[in-house]
């Protein structure tokens, strides 16, 4: 009977994580190259797999809780707070994740048990990225990130225009 509606829980649950990951994978990566965060990394390189791995997993254990924290927050009147939760707690816990792993990426996979985990993540991002609904949520990404590129370039083609009208 509850089967459908963990089904139903989990699968948003994830869904949250697929979206904001793959919105703001580019900002990771950016963030990710600056000059600060070197001897982190080559501090971060320098783990054994299983020191890796835990490392690895205190961004989870601590920033997952947020996603129900949030929800909870909505359910009780403070929508704001709770999605601003949300989106930070997410945006950290993905921005950390994501960095650990490429970091790290041959010593976790060389763990047998995370190596399964991480197939088994594999063929759920592949099983939503089939869905028809996030193919179309994708094709609106898409077309959005080109409208708003448009219309940036032409807005500064504008104001290049005004700024060479108003000294001559």
């Amino acid at each position: 009977m509850f089967k459908p509606f963990v089904f139903l829980i989990a699968a948003i649950y994830f869904l949250v994580d697929a979206v904001f990951f793959t919105l703001f994978k580019p900002v990771f990566r950016r963030l990710a190259n600056c000059w600060v965060f070197e001897r982190v990394r080559a501090w971060i390189e320098s783990l054994r797999p299983y020191p890796a791995l835990a490392l690895f997993l205190v961004p989870v254990i601590l920033l997952e809780p947020v996603k129900p924290l949030a929800a909870y927050l909505t359910a009780t009147g403070h929508i704001g707070r709770g999605f601003a939760l949300l989106i930070v707690g997410e945006l950290l816990k993905l921005l950390l994740i994501e960095r650990l792993f490429c970091v790290n990426r041959d010593k976790l996979m060389s763990i047998p048990a995370f190596a399964w985990c991480h197939d088994r993540f594999c063929q759920g991002q592949d099983w939503v990225a089939s869905l028809s609904a996030w193919q179309l949520v994708r094709g609106w990404s898409f077309n959005a990130k080109h409208a708003v590129q448009r219309h940036v370039l032409e807005f500064k083609a504008a104001q290049k225009r005004k700024r060479l009208s108003w000294r001559s």
